[in-house]
C-alpha cells in the first residue's frame, strides 16, 4: 500500500454532519465554479487559503489520514522551509540591508501558499470515496474554459478594469501599494510595447500575465482529459471550438515559457500514447497538431510569434538574476538559504546603477522572482531546493509507466510545472493545480480505487 496514517481518529458525529449539510467536494468547487465571482471581487487570491482552509477542517473531522508515497519529502522540506523565519534577518552578499518585520510578513505570506497547496493535495487523496476523481478534473477542465474566455475578453476589450469591493473596503496606504493593488485590482489584460508596439497581455482571471500562461498551461491536460474523452458528452463537440479559441491568448500572451512547455507536454503526451498503444489517440493528437500547425503557420498568429522569439525581452534580465541567486546562496547560504527574497544593491552592471524614469528595466528585480526556482534556491538554500524537486520527481517517476489517462494527464501537468519553474513564480494558483494532480495520481494507490476518466 503506498499510503500511511498520519493523523488519530476521526469525529464521525462532526464528518456525517458536514456531508449532509454540503455536497463532498463543496471545498473545490466553490473555489472553481465561483472564480469568475472571486476575481470580480478582488478575492482571487484569498479564496485559495480560505478554501484550504476548510479542507483542512474538513481532513481533521475526517481523522486518519493518508498522504502519497514520497509525502517525507514534502514534509521534510517544509521543515527546512520553515527554518527559512529564523534567517530573515541575514545579509545576503551585495543586497540591501534590513528589512525587519517586512520580511517576517512576506514570509508567513508565501509560507501560507505552501501549506495551502499540502493541504489541497492531502485533501483530494483522502476524499477518493467520496468524491469522484471525474469531478475534480471537470473542475480543473472548467478552469480552461474560464482562462481561456478570459483571454478572448482581454483580445476584445484589453482596458476593461474596475474597482472590486476588496478593493474599495482595503486601506488606500495599502492598496496604492503596486503589489496590492494589482491583486484585488480586476483588470483583463496589461500592455507591453518590447515589440514596437503597444500589445495587450491577457491577465485575468490572475493578477500577472506569466501567472495567466503558467495557470492555463496546468490546466490544458484536464481539460484534454475531460472534455475529449468517450464520456465527455456534450463536452466532446465543443473542445475543438475551446482549443481554437485558446490559440489567440495564448498567442498573444507572448509568454514564450507557455509555447515551450505546452510543445513538451505534447510531445510528452504523444510518446505515451504510442508507448501505451493507444493509436488512435495518438493519431488524433498528431492529426490536431498538423493541420492546427499549418493553420497556424498561414495565419497572422504566426508573425507575433516569430517577432516574439526573435525579441530577447528580459532575457538578460532573467540570467543575472539566476545567475546572482545562485552565486549569493553559494556564498552566504547555501544550506538554508535567506529565507524571504532580497533586493539588489545597484543594478547587475553597476552598484551604482538603477531604475531612472527613463529605464525602468535598468534596476534589477528582487532576488528570488522572475522564476519559483530561483525562489526556491535563495529562500530554502540548495537542499531546500533539492527536497522540494526530489518530491516531484519522486511523484513523476512513479506514475510514469502508468498506462490510465490520468497518469498521462498528471505526469504532463508535473512536466510543465517543472519547466515552468524557471520562469514563472509558480507559488500560488499554479502550484495548487500542481498538488490537485499530484493527489488524484495518489488516488491509484488506495484500495479498491478504480480511475474513473475513460480514454
Amino acid at each position: 500500500m503506498s499510503v500511511a496514517a498520519l493523523v488519530p481518529a476521526p469525529h464521525a458525529l462532526a464528518g456525517t454532519r458536514e456531508r449532509r449539510l454540503l455536497k463532498p467536494g463543496w471545498p473545490l468547487a466553490v473555489l472553481y465554479l465561483g472564480f469568475p465571482l472571486w476575481w470580480a471581487l478582488g478575492l482571487a487570491q484569498l479564496i485559495f487559503f480560505a478554501m484550504a482552509l476548510a479542507m483542512a477542517v474538513i481532513l481533521r473531522r475526517k481523522g486518519d489520514l493518508v498522504v502519497p508515497r514520497g509525502f517525507a519529502l514534502w514534509l521534510l522540506f517544509l521543515v527546512w522551509m520553515f527554518i527559512g523565519v529564523f534567517v530573515t534577518h541575514a545579509q545576503a552578499p551585495d543586497t540591501v540591508p534590513g528589512g525587519g518585520i517586512g520580511r517576517v510578513a512576506g514570509f508567513a505570506v508565501w509560507a501560507g501558499w505552501y501549506v495551502a497547496i499540502t493541504v489541497v493535495m492531502l485533501y483530494v487523496v483522502n476524499t477518493a470515496r467520496e468524491l469522484p476523481t471525474q469531478r475534480v478534473v471537470r473542475l480543473l477542465a472548467w478552469m480552461f474554459v474560464v482562462t481561456t474566455g478570459f483571454g478572448v475578453l482581454a483580445m476584445l476589450a484589453p482596458t476593461l478594469e474596475f474597482r472590486s469591493p476588496m478593493e474599495l473596503v482595503l486601506p488606500r496606504s495599502l492598496t496604492s501599494k503596486n503589489f496590492v493593488r494589482t491583486l484585488v485590482h480586476p483588470s483583463l489584460s496589461s500592455s507591453s510595447d518590447f515589440l514596437g508596439y503597444v500589445q495587450p497581455r491577457p491577465t485575468a482571471p490572475f493578477p500577472y500575465s506569466n501567472a495567466w500562461g503558467n495557470n492555463i498551461a496546468l490546466y490544458l491536460p484536464f481539460f484534454v482529459l475531460a472534455w475529449t474523452g468517450r464520456d465527455a458528452g456534450w463536452r466532446r463537440r465543443l473542445a475543438p471550438l475551446v482549443l481554437v479559441a485558446a490559440v489567440f491568448p495564448i498567442t498573444f500572451s507572448l509568454n514564450r515559457g507557455l509555447w515551450i512547455s505546452l510543445g513538451m507536454a505534447a510531445a510528452y503526451a504523444a510518446f505515451r500514447l504510442a508507448v501505451n498503444g493507444r493509436y488512435r489517440a495518438l493519431q488524433a493528437l498528431v492529426a490536431a497538431v498538423l493541420v492546427g500547425g499549418i493553420v497556424f503557420v498561414s495565419s497572422p498568429l504566426y508573425d507575433t510569434l516569430m517577432l516574439r522569439v526573435e525579441t530577447p525581452h528580459s532575457n538578460d534580465r532573467r540570467a543575472g538574476t539566476a545567475e546572482t541567486v545562485v552565486s549569493v546562496t553559494a556564498q552566504g547560504s547555501p544550506v538554508v538559504g535567506y529565507g524571504t527574497t532580497r533586493t539588489m544593491q545597484g543594478s547587475f552592471s553597476s552598484l551604482a546603477g538603477g531604475e531612472t524614469a527613463q529605464c525602468h528595466q535598468c534596476a534589477a528585480p528582487p532576488l528570488g522572482t522572475q522564476g519559483f526556482m530561483w525562489r526556491l534556491v535563495l529562500t530554502t538554500g540548495f537542499v531546500g531546493t533539492l527536497l522540494c524537486l526530489a518530491f516531484y520527481a519522486h511523484q513523476f517517476l512513479r506514475r510514469a509507466r502508468g498506462p490510465a489517462p490520468l497518469d498521462v494527464a498528471g505526469c504532463s501537468v508535473l512536466l510543465i510545472s517543472v519547466l515552468c519553474f524557471f520562469v514563472y513564480d509558480s507559488l500560488g494558483s499554479a502550484m495548487f493545480t500542481t498538488m490537485v494532480a499530484v493527489g488524484l495520481m495518489a488516488r491509484a494507490d488506495l484500495p479498491d480505487e478504480t480511475p474513473e476518466v475513460a480514454s
